[in-house]
């Protein structure tokens, strides 16, 4: 499940697969700027723990590639399965068959982690979990499988730290962690065969009728030097939602990280299903170079563990516990 890529001017042009990370900084794995400014942030909002959500991505990254019919799949789905049956309050899995752009059958595995299940007014937060079969961006060995350590792993590693902390102190809203299959999947020429186990479950939600207030996408959310744009799906669908995140990570001095200049990228990601199939709003958290291109890492061999920052995983995470504890629904 990877997300079609599509750089827009007035035309909105797809191509690829749902991706992007961007480059600005040589943030290393110590103090980033802003970083130690979260210890500032007023109210009962958990602490983000980097090291943590580091050693989930490691984790991920230690069973192999992700990838559909192999059991580095099973072998993660079940680890992310007990992780969520640890912190939530109910835990969903969705065990399904969809089809490849080559008409082949492919196992997905969507897992759903629930709190305050009671709870009308909730916030969706989503990442995929599964990694891009070949290394078609690599410069040298394209058919090489890749770790997706930043495209796939790190998303889920910042919501698994999330969950942690839901678990260890309750915020009020109500939540919902989906974690989706086969993202990555897809073909360059076709862009609805990316994201299948978030299209699945838009049309198949783990609750019949299931709605949130909105939804928020973690995609490539690891890397060192990343800065996050205003993507334009986002901006057509969850403006205010994704203007309060930005004012928030700002806020808490982050502005290195999220930026608001708009850098005229659509990207057909997991959040166009959910906006478009599911009518939850949805806004893209999803790395961005300032010329539209992805990161050096993308969709090759150099997408492990070394591209990993705990900067940026901090910026993220302490950004979003802030929102869902602070206001969850204010904007």
């Amino acid at each position: 499940m990877r997300k079609a890529l599509s750089i827009l001017l007035a035309l909105a042009i797809f191509a690829g697969a749902c991706q992007q990370s961007g480059n600005s900084n040589n943030n290393n794995n110590n103090d980033s700027t802003g970083a130690s400014k979260v210890d500032k942030i007023l109210g009962p909002v958990p602490v983000f723990q980097a090291d943590s959500a580091y050693d989930y991505v490691a984790k991920q990254v230690s069973f192999g590639p992700r990838i559909p019919n192999t059991p580095a799949q099973e072998k993660c789905a079940n680890w992310l399965i007990e992780k969520l049956k640890t912190w939530s309050d109910t835990v969903y899995v969705q065990k399904t068959t969809v089809i490849g752009p080559n008409k082949e059958k492919l196992p997905c595995i969507n897992i759903i982690g629930s709190f305050n299940p009671a709870a009308k007014q909730r916030v969706l937060l989503l990442a995929h979990w599964d990694t891009r079969p070949w290394a078609d961006e690599d410069a040298f060995d394209k058919t090489k499988k890749i770790d997706g350590a930043d495209d796939g792993a790190s998303g889920v590693a910042v919501l698994l730290e999330a969950a942690r902390q839901f678990h260890l102190q309750r915020p009020e809203a109500g939540i919902d962690i989906l974690l989706v299959d086969v993202e990555d999947y897809g073909s360059k020429t076709d862009e609805n065969s990316f994201c299948l186990g978030t299209q699945y479950w838009a049309k198949n939600p783990h609750i019949p009728g299931y709605k949130a207030n909105y939804g928020i996408l973690f995609d490539m959310v690891g890397g060192r030097g990343t800065q996050f744009y205003m993507e334009g799906f986002s901006k057509q669908y969850a403006g205010a939602q994704m203007k309060l995140f930005w004012d928030v990570a700002n806020q808490l001095g982050y502005s290195d990280f999220f930026r608001y200049e708009n850098n005229g990228a659509f990207i057909t990601d997991d959040h166009v299903p959910v906006n478009t199939i599911a009518n939850i709003p949805t806004f893209d958290i999803i790395a961005l170079q300032p010329n539209n291109d992805f990161a050096p890492h993308w969709h090759t061999q150099n997408d492990n563990i070394n591209v990993i920052d705990r900067n940026t995983l901090k910026a993220v995470g302490q950004t979003l516990l802030q929102v869902i504890y602070n206001q969850p629904f204010g904007y």
